[in-house]
C-alpha cells in the first residue's frame, strides 16, 4: 500500500535549507553510511526515511550522541520489526548522556559562581 507521503522526495539543498546545514554535513552524514539516496546521475534524490534520519542524527547530535552510537540504533532498527532491542539500548543511551549532562551542568554552575566572585573582587578592588 503506498502512500503519498513516502513517494515525496527531497534534493540536497532542500533538506540543507530545512535543517539549516550545509549540503557538505548531508554528504558527509551519507559516506558515513547514515543516508542512503537515490541517485540519478550526479543527482541525489532523498526519500522521507532519509529525511527522517537526518532529523534524528541533527537531533542525537544536539543531544550529545556520537556519529557511531547514533548509527548503532539505526542498525539496531534496521534489523527487523523488534523494537525492545533498539528500545533498551536508546533507553540506557539516555541514561548515560544524561548524567554527563548532570555533570556538565554541576560543573558550568561552579564555573558561573567562580566568575561571580571574581567579578565581585575585581569591582571591590576598581572601587566600583
Amino acid at each position: 500500500m503506498s502512500d503519498i507521503a513516502n513517494d515525496t522526495t527531497y534534493t540536497i539543498t532542500d533538506l540543507a535549507r530545512e535543517f539549516d546545514v550545509t549540503t557538505r554535513t548531508i554528504r558527509f552524514y551519507e559516506d558515513e553510511g547514515l543516508l542512503s539516496p537515490e541517485r540519478i546521475g550526479r543527482n541525489r534524490l532523498y526519500n522521507q526515511r532519509d529525511r527522517t534520519r537526518l532529523m534524528l542524527i541533527l537531533r542525537g547530535k544536539r543531544l550529545g550522541f556520537a556519529l557511531g552510537e547514533i548509527r548503532e540504533l539505526f542498525d539496531l532498527y534496521d534489523m527487523g520489526k523488534d523494537q525492545k532491542p533498539q528500545l533498551r539500548l536508546l533507553l540506557d543511551r539516555i541514561a548515560n548522556k544524561r548524567l554527563q549532562l548532570e555533570q556538565q551542568k554541576t560543573d558550568i554552575e561552579i564555573v558561573l559562581s567562580e566568575m561571580d566572585s571574581l567579578t565581585t573582587r575585581c569591582r571591590e578592588i576598581l572601587g566600583e
